[in-house]
């Protein structure tokens, strides 16, 4: 008989995890209060960065600090009570942001980048989701030499360390491949290697679909309580109850209410953000992906509409959302890109799973038999789930793993 297991959470990483499990024979249940890719998955920026294989650093600069401190730039905002709430994580943040130790973490974090659009591949192939998938990469544009000198050197870093590709653009060329782009930004980084996604929920919908195929269920109901068992586990849901010998925690920032009831005190913390879609002004047309890098906005051309995301708000996960942030991106954008009108009737929010460390934490429980867990992937959830689900899945099973699982297990944290 299969060995059972439940996955909580839908989004991109738990969707990936319940497919690998299926394929390997499991008999897996996915559990979620939306449909899968209804949270957080829904409202990234679409891409498949095979170019992020530097995570986000706390700045540690007396200058940006300065200037985040006033609390109006588009790129990073924050509330006092969520600082307040993630006080003791964001100092392990800055911590881990001094330089020798972020350079050992970004070769461990770039192992899992360096799979990304590799192990997309398998799940896309499996779902049939060509259709979805851009391969033309992404744009990062600049408004000053200084910043855009400093990128090219990291990028070039990149390109040498991790694989990673791509081309240089100035004004002439930038504005070949987008016309309807204002000439404040002097020209751009072409991240050629990274894909992008007409639609980020639609596509974790079709690997929810291949999950299925491979006979797995979903189950959408609201987990009101969870417990180990003599034989496993179970889950107490809005719609009965469910067990299994296996149980994966792959629910986002929603996994700390889970993680503190059963004892555990991982250092995670919510960043939120921020997307609303629009209708190009008049005949104005968006052909790639692109990012105001020195703003800390991105327009990406998707199906609904253009879709303009946020940076990261610092926050609760209970806070009610506040649109300023999104009002001034969509202010400096609009100087930009000629936006028409707003298509949806109101922004969309949602929360990403940030560990101080950078890194996700995939594997085993240290303390409990059957439990798994697969969170804390930051802003690179989508780009990282079908890797983690590969990693997990062969961790689950005992097979050779595909890169070292060692610094993403949880027991980092007791050190």
């Amino acid at each position: 008989m299969a060995r059972t297991t439940l996955v909580l959470g839908a989004g991109m990483v738990g969707t990936s995890v319940a497919y690998h499990l299926a394929r390997r024979g499991r008999a897996v249940t996915l559990v979620d209060r939306q449909p899968p890719g209804r949270e957080t998955s829904f409202g990234n920026a679409g891409i498949i960065q095979r170019e992020a294989v530097q995570p986000h650093p706390f700045p540690r600069d007396v200058g940006t600090l300065a200037r985040v401190l006033p609390n109006r730039r588009i790129d990073i905002r924050y509330r006092p009570r969520g600082m307040l709430a993630a006080a003791g994580p964001l100092f392990q943040y800055w911590r881990h942001s001094a330089p020798l130790r972020y350079a050992d973490i970004v070769p461990e974090y770039a192992s899992l980048i360096m799979r990304s659009t590799d192990e997309h591949q398998v799940m896309v192939d499996a779902a049939d989701a060509e259709a979805l998938i851009r391969r033309e990469g992404w744009l990062e544009g600049f408004r000053s030499q200084r910043v855009f000198d400093e990128q090219q050197a990291v990028a070039r870093d990149n390109e040498t360390r991790f694989g990673v590709t791509f081309e240089t653009l100035d004004r002439s060329a930038l504005q070949a491949m987008e016309p309807y782009l204002g000439d404040a930004v002097i020209g751009a980084i072409h991240w050629t290697n990274a894909w992008t996604v007409v639609d980020p929920g639609g596509l974790v919908q079709a690997y929810a679909q291949a999950f299925e195929a491979e006979g797995g269920q979903c189950e959408r109901a609201d987990v009101e309580h969870l417990e180990p068992t003599t034989t496993g586990w179970r889950l107490t849901t809005s719609s009965g109850t469910l067990e299994a010998e296996e149980l994966v925690l792959a629910a986002g920032p929603w996994s700390m209410r889970w993680l503190r009831e059963l004892g555990y005190h991982l250092p995670m913390f919510p960043k939120r953000g921020y997307h609303m879609h629009y209708a190009p002004a008049g005949d104005a047309r968006l052909n790639h992906w692109f990012m105001d890098f020195e703003t800390g906005y991105l327009l990406a051309p998707m199906r609904a509409g253009v879709r303009l995301t946020t940076g990261a708000e610092l926050t609760t996960l209970e806070g009610r959302a506040q649109h300023g942030q999104l009002d001034a991106a969509e202010k400096a954008a609009r100087k930009l890109f000629p936006l028409g009108e707003r298509r949806d009737p109101e922004p969309w929010s949602g929360n990403r799973p940030c560990m101080p460390d950078m890194k996700p934490v995939i594997g085993p429980a240290p303390r409990h038999s059957g439990l798994w867990f697969a969170f804390g992937h930051g802003h690179q959830g989508f780009t990282l789930g079908p890797v983690t689900g590969r990693l997990l899945g062969e961790m689950m099973t005992g097979e050779p793993t595909c890169i070292d699982p060692t610094p993403f297990r949880a027991e980092r944290f007791s050190r």
